[in-house]
């Protein structure tokens, strides 16, 4: 089976199906192209999308994903930006092992059809030139022959009259045999150019075009063959990640499998436990007895508060104090009923803060002592542990220079050993400072275990937060507050001063203060908008009275009038103090 032979006469159908194939191919190149970009376009979507529910660094949701399902999601994204990589794989194979040898073999391919259909058109342009001179030599001779018959039928009649001259005759005579040669010589030449044409017309359905056509056809085959070796490789690229893909399925299956409901409940317990316990019975309150009216004690404090001596509370036996059960100021108030309170304290949250950080709009004290027990101890916990990662970390920088300025004084060309001097103070100097702040939350991550009692004056002078956090009339409701081993709250009893300050820190309001007095004026250098609780808003240039100057914590407590305070940035004010308050 061969174009030559069983093709022949079809130059030009093989010519426009050769270009068909070639237009195929490219086809094929451009499906596979568009496939590529469409895995591209896949992946690209895929990371976007696992980027997306990834959790933010540093934020509320990054805690969150603590439990064992939302551990299982993250190995879900992973796994999904794993998948998508796969993806980008076959696109980078795909057009690398098809659309580029493709690409350059159809080039290839186009360049040898050309020089075959090329030799295809010289040979036959060369038999009709052949053809061409047959004809020609064809006509010559016809044309020969009938002018020599002409001339020798002349002859005859010229010979046959007797009126004619011998002269005319012999001339007669002499044009038909000049004709007959002619005559022969085109037949001679007519015969030559004939047998040469039918070699070259055998040449050419015999030799030339057979030859021709059977390397179109086997330039035909091999790209039918490259084109089912490219599908192949289709296939095969997609084989190839098949595993990884499969076990990017078995990643998710192992993280779904990993899920335990039961560590996620208990993950619960640790994140919101209070360290409180339920409240117990609430006594019956006797108001027959008018003369011997008590305040009886509710639940939560009775059940800790037996044993113990009574406090006394301006000059009258008082039960214990329980942050969150609110106490009327005054005797001749109603009594709320029990239901009432019972529902308060159900429904209410913790609400242990300093005064200061209520005025503030709730700023997390720096000793975490606005959360309950277990919470406080855990962010405590929690501090110390990277605390002593930045230690470690300092230290190792420490040896690392040490080692450096060893090198340099052994080696003195490579470097000066006096220009580490610096940089060593200021990291040991940094160690020292965080081994202060570690010694400050140890000693308050001691007190809320109950290793320690009560923080004593020096523990408040090392954590810094006596002298520059807490005004000095409200610094019980933090400081000196204690840790029971149960993991409830207790307060001090040993003044009877800060009971009455710890009476009116939980007050229904503090409306009721009395007024601070001014100790100097401000003026404000630029314009802030007091949008948080506690704060006052100023305009440039304002002039204000200054009733509390900075604690250490960049606040200052100011008054515009009677009925509007407090607190601005120290850095937005000019502040004066009056020479006796500086004095006090």
């Amino acid at each position: 089976m061969s174009w030559g032979t069983e093709l022949w006469d079809q130059f030009d159908n093989l010519e426009k199906h050769t270009q068909w194939g070639i237009d195929i191919l490219e086809k094929y190149i451009k499906f596979v192209k568009e496939r590529t970009e469409i895995e591209l376009s896949y992946a690209k979507q895929l990371r976007n999308l696992s980027k997306k529910y990834q959790p933010k660094k540093n934020s509320k949701e990054e805690e969150e994903y603590k439990y064992t399902s939302c551990k299982a999601f993250i190995s879900n994204l992973n796994e999904m930006n794993d998948y998508a990589g796969q993806h980008e794989v076959i696109s980078e194979n795909m057009a690398s092992q098809i659309i580029v040898d493709l690409a350059r073999y159809v080039q290839e391919l186009k360049q040898e059809r050309k020089s075959n259909f090329h030799d295809g058109r010289k040979a036959q342009q060369h038999i009709e030139t052949c053809w061409k001179q047959l004809e020609s030599s064809k006509r010559r001779f016809e044309r020969d022959c009938k002018e020599a018959d002409r001339a020798q039928q002349y002859f005859e009649k010229m010979d046959a009259d007797i009126n004619v001259t011998k002269a005319d005759v012999e001339k007669a005579r002499q044009q038909a045999q000049i004709r007959h040669q002619m005559a022969e010589d085109s037949k001679a030449d007519y015969s030559s150019i004939l047998q040469k044409f039918n070699h070259e017309q055998h040449e050419y359905y015999h030799t030339h075009i057979p030859n021709i056509f059977q390397k179109i056809q086997e330039m035909e085959e091999r790209r039918i063959v490259r084109m089912g070796e490219s599908m192949k490789t289709y296939a095969e690229v997609d084989r190839q990640v098949i595993p990884i893909i499969g076990k990017c399925l078995d990643g998710i299956v192992k993280a779904a499998e990993s899920i335990d409901q039961k560590n996620d409940s208990q993950l619960v317990i640790e994140a919101y436990k209070s360290g409180f316990e339920p409240p117990g019975d609430i006594e019956f309150e006797d108001y027959t007895q008018p003369m011997k009216r008590t305040v009886s004690d509710n639940s939560l404090s009775n059940s800790r508060g037996e044993g113990k001596p009574d406090l006394k509370f301006g000059g009258k036996s008082k039960g214990k104090l329980w942050p969150f059960i609110k106490k009327n100021k005054s005797p001749k108030q109603q009594k709320e009923p029990l239901s009432h309170r019972f529902n308060e304290f159900m429904t209410s949250k913790p609400k242990i803060h300093c005064f200061r950080s209520l005025k503030r709009g709730g700023a997390t004290p720096e000793d975490f002592s606005n959360l309950p027990p277990e919470q406080r101890r855990k962010k405590l916990q929690q501090k110390v542990d990277e605390l002593n990662k930045e230690i470690q970390k300092e230290m190792d920088q420490r040896d690392a220079i040490t080692k450096m300025k060893d090198v340099y004084l052994k080696n003195p060309q490579m470097g000066d050993p006096a220009s580490l001097d610096h940089k060593l103070a200021e990291v040991s100097q940094n160690i020292e400072k965080l081994r202060v702040e570690t010694q400050k939350f140890e000693a308050w991550l001691a007190e809320v275990e109950g290793r320690l009692p009560a923080r004593n004056e020096q523990a408040r002078r090392q954590s810094g937060l006596y002298d520059s956090q807490n005004p000095p009339t409200v610094n019980n409701c933090a400081q000196d507050r204690e840790s029971s081993p149960d993991g409830s709250y207790t307060e001090e009893q040993s003044q009877e001063s800060e009971m009455k300050v710890l009476a009116t820190d939980f007050d229904d309001e503090f409306d009721d203060e009395e007024p601070l007095p001014a100790i100097g004026t401000c003026k404000a250098l630029y314009t802030f908008e007091g949008q948080n609780e506690g704060t006052i808003s100023v305009v440039e240039g304002e002039t204000l009275y200054v009733i509390e100057e900075d604690k250490g914590d960049g606040w200052t407590r100011i008054r515009r009038n009677e009925d509007e305070e407090g607190y601005v940035p120290t850095s937005y004010v000019e502040v004066c103090l009056d020479k006796n308050a500086k004095d006090s």
